[in-house]
Parts: structure tokens; sequence; C-alpha cells
């Protein structure tokens, strides 16, 4: 069967390889590859153990792939209490490498892997950045931060197995950025979209066109970010901006990834990662087309299998376009990260597509939250561009975000119209909520 020889076809760009194969030969490969991944969860983490049985389920059960469903979910916190080997199926003379989160809001969760499953993570990168328009021999600069951050390392191992030359800069020292991408030359930039734009910021107080670069591609992920945010990007740099998506707990970069002759929504991997959306309050597995919660099972990690992870990313699951296998759609929001003010469900996207439609503003803004009285409160915090810096100008800015927010969002917000450089920039993942209920 053509998915079972399908991965050294594919790195060696075989456009008849796993990605282009049919529907069927994908469910075949998936429910092969998801029955021993339940059971090697299964005799191998106590956590799925007692879970499957809790539950009333044995990897035997499964008989096709919509009996996924009958198996309980992955939570972070289920991550958290198991801290920080409890989720491991391997000995630990096995795993090669950890990863963890920054554990801001708790215990870091912690991710492990063999030699194998680093390489399956290097080629699925690989994938990810042919996917891209990227090449051997090209250039690449990585802007991800290194350590034990997934983003920086992942980036590296796919660029070096597709046979490119690595810049590992890591992120911050933003001016050391702009120099090094002048004086290298790199073809394609991977870093968060936010840090793509505060680079776009410096070159610009340098007296730089950010257009007249040497590069071609930006592959960016680790946040959310708009269709208006991609065009800014493109514009300003004068490149081809893609998405790739990924998350620690699954594997790290490289579990999906938009291909440069559609932009339409980044390709999950599904011969590694099975997919489902579910309902986010009654956990439900809702229809493709249908928006809800981002759910995925690992189907060939080794050392940290994951069943059934609830990723709490919003989006929807769309037929494939320039590859076989499904589409995500653009990600609304986390369902943790949703702001309800006065009974009206809210995302920072939101916001974000309406200050980047003000010719008037910077693509910069943080989201302020406070509670006065018994209603909560929001102040949206943008940048003026200096040429629109004037009281008249930035008067008229303020009033038309209100009235767009108020109209397309449909809640009435403050601004706070800051002067250029006002906003904090980000060298990662950008702080887009403030919340101050608490203080």
């Amino acid at each position: 069967m053509a998915a079972r020889n399908s991965d050294a076809a594919a790195a060696k760009g075989n456009q008849k390889g796993i990605e282009y194969a049919s529907r069927d030969e994908i469910a075949a490969l998936q429910l092969e590859r998801m029955r021993k991944s339940l059971a090697h969860s299964y005799a191998n983490v106590a956590h799925y153990k007692q879970a499957f049985d809790a539950a009333g389920v044995h990897p035997d059960d499964l008989e096709t792939l919509a009996d996924l469903a009958k198996f309980p979910f992955t939570e972070k916190e289920d991550l958290r209490q198991n801290y920080p080997y409890g989720m491991f199926a391997v000995p630990m003379d096995q795993v090669a490498r950890i990863h963890a989160s920054s554990g801001t809001t708790g215990k870091p969760t912690v991710v492990g892997y063999t030699k194998g499953d680093i390489r399956i993570w290097a080629e699925l990168v690989e994938r990810s950045i042919r996917a891209s328009g990227g090449r051997p021999g090209d250039i690449v600069h990585i802007a991800y931060g290194y350590g034990l951050f997934t983003g920086g390392l992942g980036a590296h191992y796919g660029a070096e197995q597709m046979g490119c030359t690595v810049i590992p800069i890591s992120g911050g020292a933003t001016e050391r950025q702009v120099q090094l991408i002048q004086d290298f030359k790199p073809d394609i930039i991977m870093c968060t979209p936010s840090y793509l734009l505060t680079i776009a910021d410096e070159f610009t107080r340098q007296g730089l066109d950010p257009a007249r670069t040497s590069l071609r591609i930006g592959i960016h992920g680790a946040e959310p970010w708009s269709e208006a945010m991609r065009q800014d990007i493109e514009t300003r740099f004068a490149i081809d901006a893609v998405d790739i998506y990924g998350l620690s707990e699954v594997m790290g970069p490289g579990v999906a990834n938009e291909c440069v002759e559609t932009k339409d929504g980044p390709h999950i991997w599904e011969d590694h990662f099975y997919p489902e959306i579910v309902d986010p309050v009654s956990g439900e597995v809702m229809p493709d087309g249908e928006e809800g919660e981002l759910v995925f099972t690992s189907l060939t990690r080794e050392a940290m299998p994951v069943i059934r992870y609830r990723t709490r990313d919003l989006t929807r699951l769309l037929p494939g376009t320039a590859r076989s296998m499904r589409r995500m759609g653009r990600i609304r929001g986390r369902s943790d990260d949703m702001m309800i003010i006065r009974g009206v469900n809210v995302f920072p996207t939101q916001i974000e597509e309406l200050i980047l439609q003000n010719g008037c503003l910077a693509p910069h803004y943080q989201i302020e939250i406070r509670r006065q009285g018994s209603m909560d409160e929001l102040t949206v915090c943008t940048e003026i561009l200096p040429e629109h810096a004037a009281e008249e100008p930035r008067a008229a800015a303020a009033k038309d975000l209100i009235r767009h927010i108020k109209s397309m969002i449909g809640i009435s917000v403050k601004i706070k119209m800051l002067d250029p450089g006002g906003i904090e920039r980000s060298q990662g993942k950008a702080k887009r909520v403030i919340d101050l209920r608490g203080l």
C-alpha cells in the first residue's frame, strides 16, 4: 500500500507519497497506527491504564477510527499531575531529549522524545518547510526561542534534515537580527508572527526597507494570528508568510503546515496525528466543517504518546486542497483565552483584525480587562503610527476603532492610544490579554 512506505518517498519529494495518498489509504494507515498507539499507552503509562479502565474501554475496542470517541480525553492538568515523567511510556534510558512548557500557570508540562521521535519530528518539520516553499540549500534564519521551548530546536532539526543552512539566532537581540538578515542573506525566517513585525519596526527605525531583504518565505506559528496580520507581514517584507502549527504536548512545531501555493490553512500531517473537533462543553465529536475544540491523538510517538489531547484551540477541520490530508481552519482563539464581556464572546484575534484594518494604527496591541462594579470593562491599548501622531488624526483613529469594535463585535470598549513604541515588543509569543480584575 502506498501509505506504508510513504515517509521515505515523501522525504525525497515523491509527489505520490503519503501527502498525496487517497483518503482510504490515509485512514487505513491511521487505524493501524492508532491501535498500536493505544496499546502502547495502555501497557506502559499508568495514567492511561487507569483512565481507560475507569471509562470501561480497552485498546482492543478500537475497531474503526470512530471508536476513538469511546476513549477518555487527556487534559493539560493530567500532564501536570504526572509531573515530571509519569506520562512517559519508555524507560528513561531511552529518552533522548526533554522539553517543557514555561509553567507560568502552574507546573510545567514535560515532554519526552526517543531518538525515533526526534527523527520523525525532524522529518515532519522538513515536510512543513517544503510545503512552505523551502528547498535544500536555502539559508534559514531561526528566531524562535531555543531551550526547553520546542520552537527553536524543532525548526532547527527540520531545516538541517532538509539540507538547509541554519542560522540559530533564537529570539531577542532585535538589532542583531536585522544585522544578520542584512549580512547573511537568509531565504527563510522562522519566528512568531508578532516578533517578525517587531523586526520590521527595527528595520524601519534603522532607516532600512524590510521589503528589500533576501527573504522570500516566513514560517510563523506559536500564537494565533489573523489574515490581516499575514497581509501586513507579506506587504512589509515582500515575502510569502505561511502558518506552521504545533504544540509541545503533541510534538512541537510541524504537526501541521500551510502550503505556499494555497495559503488556506495548515494541512495536518495525518499519518502521525489523528485530529478531532469536539464541542468544548459537552466533548461530543463534531462533523468536519463545524467549529469546536481541536483534539489530537498521536499515532507514532514512542516516549510520550498522547490520547485525545485537548488543545483548547478553536478551529474547524476542512478537506485537503494542496495535499490529501485535512486542513485546520485559522484558529479563532483558545477556549481558555476567550473573554466574555457583558455576555459577548470576544477573542483577541477579532480585535487584531480591526486594528490592522485601520491605516493609522501600528500592528501592536494589548487588551486590558478590569471590573467596574459588577461589569467587566475592556480597554484596547494600541499605537498610533508616527505619521498620524497629531492630535486630530489620533482622536479620529480612536473613534473609528471604537465604532468598528461596537459594530463588528458588539461591545463598547475604551481605547488607550499610545505613542509609537508604547506597546512592549514581543520577542516570542506576544502577551495580548492583561487581566486586572483580581488586582
